[in-house]
């Protein structure tokens, strides 16, 4: 078979954007697959190009056989008739006999004309999958389409179209014929005809990515966002936190004259955004969180619920509250806290007893800061005897307290919040307990393991008789008989005090 299929190569590398070297393996599969129809067999089939593609054959490998013996006509050829196409041949040789398409009948050209169609289709979708599942959570630009009866926007971002829905459009926006659009590549899926690529305008994600590119000390990881809450087209929140000291986390990603967030703005049509400080502190991260309004104080109703209420002057409660309750609302999701916003008349009002303000304050105030019996004015106290107090208000005598061994004074303030004030609170703790304490990384639970493990050599309990061990270095359960851990290797001597 001789035919120009050069311009169709080309055409399908241009256009269909499919490698070139993909196209001729599809032509060979194609062509082989009529062949077998034709014959009942393919392992004898043979394709090849010339140099520059502009045209293939297709040829049957023979074996050269006696005239005298039965032949298969499909893989074999009678020496008399291998002589007509090659004097020199001999028995045992092998001729390429080639074969004209014609010879095929119509069902099998037909067949290799729908299994070529769906072969190229299929090879783009996946060409085309591959290239946009890549930029799944980034953003990218494109143009407006057109715009469907139920608000759903089709985007041109290229070599595809992508779906802009109407519950991912911001109501502050609309478009018109070839607008430019910014938008977040929230998911890249196949469908039946082509791509769905789902495209955002009211994603969290957006802000992040804008934020990347505006601040390079995001995209350098100097400065973390910790996290992002939005209702688009309204406001915007978003806590950052800097890696270096030296850096004012606010500051950069605020920039000079505001230059910064409000080129981030000028991208959402001018909504809102709130860049505020993350505070490993939750009283400290809830008066940030309501930022723009200016919190008196926090006092802490339940930290069992994290419910919290803000103290705001008269003039900032409209500001705190926000219009509809926005702004608080964002803040509750920010910081994972119900927050109320009083003031202080309002506070009064409601029956909070001093007692329990103070106690579930003082988990959170900066070590060496106490207030008097009235719970009103702070007084300054030694670290000692801070340390002193937090023992007998809340470590029996015969346990041994947390703050003994040496834990980082964040990671104390963190177990103080969940009320573990004692080696033998946290043991008692379940993987179940330790997973519901959000503040605490699984890193963090890990290197107070191992401090206790290093510091706290056998916990022992009596259960009906009998004394429990526990591995010093791993933490595993030994009896009295083991000479090494079972867990982690370590060799083991049991000694009588």
């Amino acid at each position: 078979m001789a035919t120009e299929i050069g311009d169709a190569i080309r055409s399908m590398v241009a256009e269909k954007n499919i490698s070139e070297e993909l196209v001729i393996s599809t032509i060979e599969d194609i062509l082989r697959a009529a062949y077998k129809r034709k014959f009942g067999t393919d392992e004898n089939a043979v394709i090849e190009f010339s140099e520059d593609y502009t045209s293939v054959e297709l040829s049957g490998r023979r074996q050269i056989v006696d005239d005298d013996n039965w032949y298969n006509e499909v893989t074999e050829i009678p020496l008399s008739e291998a002589k007509e196409i090659h004097e020199d041949c001999e028995i045992g040789d092998e001729l390429l006999i080639p074969v004209d398409l014609k010879e095929f009948d119509r069902i099998s050209v037909q067949s290799a004309k729908q299994r070529a169609h769906q072969s190229f289709r299929d090879i783009q979708k996946d060409t085309l999958y591959s290239e946009y599942k890549a930029k799944e959570g980034q953003l990218i630009i494109g143009y407006y389409r057109r715009q469907v009866q139920n608000g759903d926007i089709y985007v041109d971002i290229g070599t595809t179209e992508g779906l802009l829905p109407r519950r991912n459009q911001s109501s502050r926006e609309s478009y018109g014929n070839n607008d430019k659009i910014k938008c977040y590549v929230e998911k890249v899926e196949k469908a039946e005809r082509g791509l769905k690529v789902i495209l955002s305008r009211t994603s969290g994600e957006l802000i992040r990515k804008l934020c990347e590119v505006e601040v390079p000390e995001i995209a350098q990881n100097q400065i973390d966002i910790i996290k992002i809450v939005r209702e688009a087209g309204y406001r915007t929140k978003v806590a950052v936190a800097s890696r270096n000291d030296d850096i004012d986390p606010v500051g950069a990603c605020v920039g000079l004259k505001g230059n910064r967030i409000q080129t981030i703005m000028s991208e959402i049509e001018g909504e809102k955004i709130d860049i505020l400080r993350y505070d490993p502190n939750p009283l400290n991260y809830i008066r940030n969180a309501l930022s723009p309004a200016q919190v008196k104080d926090v006092v802490v109703v339940d930290k069992n619920i994290y419910h919290a209420v803000a103290i705001v002057e008269d003039s900032q409660l409209s500001l705190a509250i926000g219009k509809q309750g926005l702004n608080v609302r964002l803040a509750n999701k920010l910081v994972d806290w119900m927050i109320d916003v009083k003031t202080q008349a309002q506070f009064d009002e409601m029956d909070i007893a001093k007692e329990a303000r103070s106690r579930a304050e003082s988990i959170f105030r900066d070590e060496g800061t106490f207030f008097d019996e009235e719970g009103v004015a702070p007084v300054e106290m030694p670290v000692e005897e801070v340390g002193m107090v937090s023992e007998e208000n809340f470590v029996d005598e015969d346990e041994i307290a947390l703050s003994e061994l040496p834990l980082d004074q964040q990671l104390l303030s963190k177990l103080q919040f969940h009320d573990v004030y004692s080696v033998e609170e946290f043991i008692n703790l379940t993987e179940e307990d330790l997973a519901s304490f959000s503040d605490l990384s699984e890193e963090e639970i890990i290197a107070i393991k191992d401090t206790i493990n290093e510091y706290v050599d056998i916990v022992e309990d009596e259960v009906e008789g009998e004394t429990e061990y526990v591995c010093p270095n791993c933490g595993s359960s030994i009896t009295e008989d083991m000479t090494v851990c079972p867990s982690c290797g370590t060799g083991l001597v049991f000694e009588v005090e």
